[in-house]
C-alpha cells in the first residue's frame, strides 16, 4: 500500500511506516495529480485541496485529514468517485480552549475587561465551542450560544446571532466553513453583522478566515464599531491582509489548535481511521515530547500566561507577515494545561537519587505527624522526575 503524507504532520513517520509498504512525504500545498495517481491513501492537512483536479483518474480510495475542518475536501466529488474521507473532530479542542483562555486573560490585563461582568457570545458550539463555554463560565462570565445548525428559542439554550450582536462584550467564532446551503457560514460576520453590534465587542476568530468578511472587519475596527479583534484564521491564507494584521490586538498564523497535544491527537485519529478502513492491525503510540521543568508564578493567571501567551506568536507574525507559512509550519513545541498539571523535567541520575532520599525523609517525617494529611505524588526514575504540578486551576 502506498500512502502520501503532508510532510508537516508531526509525530507520524514511525507510525505510518509500520502501516504502509511505501510512504511519500510532500508539502501539503504541493500535491499534484501525478503524485497521487498510484497512491492508495492520502493523509493531509488544510493546505491540500482534494478535488476532481487532484483525484480524478487516481487509485486513491481513502483520505484522512488531520484537522477538524474539512472544507479543503470536495466531499461531493469524493462521494461521486467512491473515495472515503475522514476528519478528526475535536482533536485540537483543548488547544483552542487554551488559546482562548489566554486571550481572555490578556483582554483582562491589557484592555481592562472585567470578565466576571462581561458577556461572551460563542458562534459554533461543537467540540471546541462547548469547551469554551465551560471555561468562560468557570471564569464567571455570562455566556450566550449561537450555532447555525441549531434551532434557536424555546428550551434549546441557543439564541439568534442578533442577540449576540445586541448583548455581548466579546464574540468568538468556532463554526466550520460552509460556503453554500442551509447552514452557510461564509461571511457570516459581514457588514450587516458589524452594523448591528450594540456594545462595541471584541471579536475573536479561530474557526476559518472566510467566516468573517475581511474588509467589513477592518472597517469596523477603523470606525469603532468593535473595540478590537483577535484573529488566528484569515481569508486568503497565507496572503493575509497586511492592514488588518497590524490593526488587530493579536494576530496569529492559524496556530490556535497547534499544541503538541492537539497535533498528536490528530495524527493518531487520522491513522486509526486509515487502519480501520484498510482493516490493518497496527500497534503504534503517538506521544508528544515533554518540556523541561520550569518555575511558575504563584498567581494562577500569571502562571497560565507563562505556559502560553499568544502575544509571542502575534509579535512574530506582525514582524514578518511574509513568513506566515514558515511560522505555522515550524511552530515551536507547546503543551496543553493537562501536561503542566502533571509536569515533567529532566535531571541526572545523581540528582534523581538525591531527590529520592529527600522524598523518603520527607515521607517519614510526615508519617510521624498524625494530624497532618499530605500527599506528595511523586515517582522518581533514573533520569526523570514526574510530579504533580497544579498551577492553573483550583
Amino acid at each position: 500500500m502506498k500512502i502520501i503524507v503532508d510532510n508537516k504532520i508531526p509525530y507520524i513517520h514511525e507510525a505510518v511506516e509500520q502501516i504502509a509498504d511505501e510512504v511519500v512525504y510532500l508539502p501539503g500545498s504541493g500535491f499534484t495529480a501525478g503524485d497521487v495517481r498510484d497512491a492508495d491513501a492520502l493523509v493531509i492537512r488544510t493546505r491540500t485541496r482534494c478535488n476532481r483536479e487532484l483525484l480524478e483518474g487516481s487509485k486513491v480510495k481513502f483520505i484522512a485529514t488531520a484537522t477538524i475542518g474539512f472544507d479543503h475536501i470536495d466531499v461531493d466529488y469524493c462521494d461521486e468517485a467512491g473515495i472515503v474521507w475522514k476528519n478528526c473532530p475535536g482533536c485540537n479542542a483543548g488547544s483552542v480552549e487554551q488559546y482562548l483562555h489566554s486571550v481572555l486573560l490578556l483582554l483582562k490585563r491589557r484592555k481592562g475587561v472585567r470578565l466576571e461582568e462581561s458577556c461572551l457570545g460563542i458562534v459554533g458550539v461543537g467540540h471546541v465551542g462547548s469547551r469554551i463555554q465551560r471555561m468562560a463560565e468557570a471564569l464567571g462570565m455570562r455566556v450566550l450560544l449561537n450555532d447555525p445548525h441549531v434551532r434557536t428559542g424555546g428550551e434549546t439554550g441557543f439564541v439568534d446571532l442578533s442577540v449576540l450582536a445586541r448583548e455581548c462584550d466579546i464574540i468568538t467564532f468556532h463554526t466550520p466553513l460552509n460556503r453554500n446551503g442551509k447552514y452557510k457560514t461564509f461571511h457570516l460576520a459581514d457588514a450587516d453583522f458589524f452594523a448591528g453590534l450594540q456594545r462595541k465587542p471584541f471579536i475573536v476568530n479561530t474557526s476559518r478566515g472566510e467566516v468573517i468578511e475581511t474588509l467589513a472587519l477592518l472597517d469596523a475596527l477603523k470606525t469603532g464599531r468593535i473595540r478590537d479583534a483577535v484573529i488566528d484564521t484569515w481569508e486568503n491564507e497565507p496572503d493575509i491582509h497586511p492592514d488588518l494584521l497590524q490593526k488587530v490586538f493579536l494576530g496569529t498564523p492559524h496556530i490556535a489548535g497547534y499544541s503538541a497535544d492537539g497535533k498528536s491527537n490528530a495524527t493518531r485519529m487520522a491513522l486509526e481511521e486509515l487502519c480501520n478502513f484498510f482493516h490493518i492491525q497496527a500497534d503504534f503510540k503517538i506521544v508528544p515530547p515533554a518540556l523541561p521543568y520550569m518555575d511558575y508564578s504563584s498567581d494562577p493567571e500569571e502562571a497560565f500566561l507563562q505556559v502560553y501567551d499568544p502575544t509571542r506568536d502575534s509579535d512574530a507574525l506582525k514582524r514578518h507577515p511574509e513568513e506566515f507559512e514558515h511560522l505555522r509550519g515550524n511552530y515551536p513545541l507547546r503543551r496543553e494545561i493537562s501536561f503542566y498539571r502533571r509536569g515533567t523535567f529532566q535531571c541526572t541520575p545523581t540528582v534523581a537519587r538525591t531527590f529520592s532520599l529527600l522524598l523518603l525523609f520527607a515521607s517519614l517525617l510526615l508519617q510521624s505527624v498524625r494530624n497532618l494529611q499530605c500527599c506528595i505524588p511523586m515517582r522518581v526514575r533514573s533520569n526523570t522526575i514526574r510530579r504533580e504540578l497544579v498551577v492553573m486551576y483550583p
